[in-house]
């Protein structure tokens, strides 16, 4: 009942006496509330339950005529011993009151206990159990995402905030990719039902990759569209990838373990099926970078390899001329070892026939065959010396083959660039107006280049 005014008769006539301001009235009926109430035991069923970055606990208490809302303070909230979840049924031991800022009736819950599960609670738990066991669950039944989708199915609510938030996200992340919407409600009486037809709708016509079926936060109640059989047979039965976007990170449906994914939010789904744009830029520029150091690296070390080739190259000219020195010393080495075996052996000979003619002062029977002998030496070594004379020739006229000049006189010529003399050896190598120096068997000429036939 009010406090009455302290000032004032009881007696004084209503009319007569000051209006009470309405924090004064609110005052009294908390008062007279927990005075006639005080503290008292409640069950019911847990819905809205949140847990603020304070520490305070939020959530009503209901039954099926009736809710009333609960706050527990952090001090005693600390001490809860299991997962508070939407559609639990719980018994409290509250102080029934009222929150003066809204003149709002609340339980200021000092202790909470399980006292069982609630109608829907229990009926997700069973239904759960149900398909966990059919295998509707398994992770080897669920699809891939696609990498890069040409188009994005959404199948939600068109007034939903969580629509909003999800094309938000797709622009951002991936700009110009297309998202198609399939209207359907996504709470309320045939809520499941509609979702349903929208997943199989977007099946049917084939236009998008992957499916995103999303709604914002709520209650057990709120979601419970997404808990119904249908619809996990929508999503099982899908062709299409489907990304379940449904309720905040603490909030499970069934739609969240038949989906191919599971998104803690509507833009966590968002991100999960369209790519990032700017990371993709980004790994492109680092490709492209790396593509080009690797080119220029390999560009370095060809070159380097050229050039030290280049370094070990010998003109033509040189080299042949190189060798023709290299052939008329060996000619030359080879003529003066011959005359001087030639020598040696005319010498042996010579010392031979005359310690022979020492030793034999008188002929004796076997002269004639020494001196037939002896011719047949002479005309041995008289042949030898014209083989060998033949063989230096021969040797010479090979010699002679291999020069340039030889070459030069069958009517070839060298040509060279003015710059540099390098000798020229492909007609692609050669660029209009090139300064050239032919050598010919007799002489040379200048020339510039006015036609190039590369064949």
């Amino acid at each position: 009942m009010p406090v009455q005014n302290s000032t004032m008769s009881a007696s004084t006539p209503l009319d007569n006496r000051a209006p009470l301001s309405v924090s004064a009235l609110v005052a009294s009926a908390r008062l007279a509330l927990e005075r006639e109430l005080g503290v008292v035991r409640v069950a019911g069923e847990v819905s809205g339950f949140t847990r603020a970055a304070s520490g305070h606990c939020y959530f009503a208490l209901k039954d099926a005529g009736a809710q009333v809302r609960c706050v527990m303070w952090r001090t005693r909230a600390r001490l809860i011993d299991f997962a508070v979840a939407d559609g639990m049924a719980v018994e409290v031991r509250a102080m029934a009151s009222v929150y003066e800022p809204r003149g709002e009736f609340q339980l200021a819950v000092d202790s909470i206990r399980q006292a069982g599960s609630g109608a829907l609670y229990e009926h997700f738990l069973k239904l759960k159990a149900r398909l966990e066991t059919a295998g509707w669950f398994d992770a080897a039944r669920k699809r891939p995402l696609p990498p890069f989708p040409r188009a994005v199915g959404i199948v939600t609510s068109t007034r939903a905030a969580a629509l909003r938030d999800v094309l938000t996200t797709l622009a951002r992340r991936w700009p110009g990719l297309r998202a198609i919407v399939y209207p359907c409600a996504v709470q309320g009486a045939g809520a499941a039902a509609e979702i349903a037809a929208a997943i199989a709708e977007a099946n049917a016509h084939g236009e998008v990759d992957v499916l995103v079926v999303c709604r914002g936060g709520g209650s057990i109640e709120d979601l419970w569209a997404f808990n119904e059989e249908a619809v996990a047979r929508a999503i099982v039965e899908s062709r299409l990838p489907v990304v379940s976007g449904v309720g905040h990170e603490t909030d499970f449906t069934i739609a969240d373990f038949v989906a191919d994914v599971r998104a803690p939010t509507p833009t966590g789904a968002a991100t999960l099926v369209a790519p990032d744009g700017a990371a993709f830029v980004h790994r492109v520029a680092q490709l492209a970078a790396r593509t080009v150091r690797g080119m220029r690296h390999a560009l370095a070390t060809r070159t380097q390899r050229a050039d030290l080739a280049a370094r070990g190259l010998v003109h033509p000219r040189a080299r042949l001329a190189g060798e023709e020195d290299r052939l008329r010393a060996h000619a030359t080495r080879l003529a003066l070892a011959w005359r001087r075996d030639t020598a040696a052996r005319a010498a042996a000979v010579a010392s031979g026939a005359q310690r022979l003619r020492r030793e034999m002062r008188t002929p004796f029977a076997d002269a004639a065959l020494v001196a037939a002998f002896a011719e047949r030496w002479q005309r041995a070594a008289a042949l030898a010396v014209v083989n060998a004379a033949a063989r230096v020739d021969g040797l010479a006229q090979s010699l002679a083959h291999l020069s340039p000049q030889h070459v030069l006189e069958r009517g070839y010529a060298i040509v060279a660039r003015k710059e540099g003399g390098e000798i020229v050896q492909d007609a692609r190598t050669l660029t209009r107006g090139d300064a050239l120096d032919i050598t010919l068997a007799r002489g040379r000429a200048a020339a510039d280049v006015t036609a190039i036939d590369p064949d």
